[in-house]
């Protein structure tokens, strides 16, 4: 089992920056790759961005691009969404989890997710 908790969520204006954590307890954190979705109200969950179980690889939807990195700190236990230039359409619950093989888009890859956080970006 792996236990994933988000954190740093909260309200900002456009254009503004936030910086997402997820700790990890559980199993070896660096055997899963890693990855963020987000879900906005009224629309599904969709993926933002993965990391390898090194961190030698990412992977970002196309949405958040050059704006997003995605980080982990194996030594931590930690995962990071650093996201700047923030956009109105940026808000929704974002959400950490992780996977033994990295497909990083493949929502049903993901074998274990944490509650998620808040993020709302003012216009």
């Amino acid at each position: 089992q792996v236990q994933l908790v988000e954190s740093g969520g909260g309200l900002v204006q456009a254009g503004g920056s936030l910086r997402l954590s997820c700790a990890a307890s559980g199993r070896t954190f660096s055997s899963y790759a890693m990855g963020w979705f987000r879900q906005a109200p009224g629309k599904e969950r969709e993926f933002v961005a993965a990391i390898s179980w090194s961190g030698g690889s990412t992977y970002y939807a196309d949405s958040v691009k050059g704006r997003f990195t995605i980080s982990r700190d194996n030594a931590k236990n930690t995962v990071y969404l650093q996201m700047n230039s923030l956009k109105p359409e940026d808000t929704a619950v974002y959400y950490c989890a992780a996977e033994a093989n990295y497909q990083p888009n493949l929502m049903r890859e993901y074998d274990y997710w944490g509650q998620g956080t808040q993020v709302t970006v003012s216009s």
